[in-house]
């Protein structure tokens, strides 16, 4: 038996919307990186990138469980000397909201250049509003 290999002609490509409205943040990372991983379809081939293109909407509604929002600690290093900025949950959801869940989804993915080309398939929103109607999204619960 030979190993199988997908072509491009086998992939097929869909499109996902994940409303994240109530949603606890990490259920929802995994199903996200999940999907764009690819690893619930028949041609998932670790070396390529079979995975779906996946939008989030109401970002700013995901909830945490426990303590995380007072005790979970953001990082980020601007590159100067004593550059590290720290930011909890609520300053994070507060600023930038997008960012919540890209940094929780990008860490569970490959940390390689293939890693790298599904994160760019991931587009985050923080309203109902988003610009990818064209690709005619299906709906899917998390």
């Amino acid at each position: 038996m030979k190993t199988f290999i997908p072509k491009d002609k086998d992939i097929n490509r869909k499109t996902y919307l994940i409303d994240a409205t109530g949603k606890t943040l990490g259920r929802l990372a995994t199903r996200v990186a999940s999907l764009l991983i690819g690893k619930g379809k028949a041609c998932f081939a670790r070396d390529m990138i079979v995975g779906d293109q996946v939008i989030v909407i109401n970002c700013e509604k995901v909830h945490v469980t426990g303590n995380k929002k007072e005790d979970k600690i953001y990082k980020h290093f601007t590159g100067y000397a004593s550059g590290l900025r720290t930011y909890t949950f609520e300053d994070l959801m507060a600023r930038k909201p997008t960012e919540i869940i890209m940094r929780a989804v990008s860490r569970m993915l490959p940390k390689t250049r293939i890693g790298d080309v599904m994160l760019t398939r991931l587009r985050v929103y923080s309203g109902p509003a988003y610009r990818n109607q064209a690709q005619k999204p299906i709906s899917i619960e998390v």
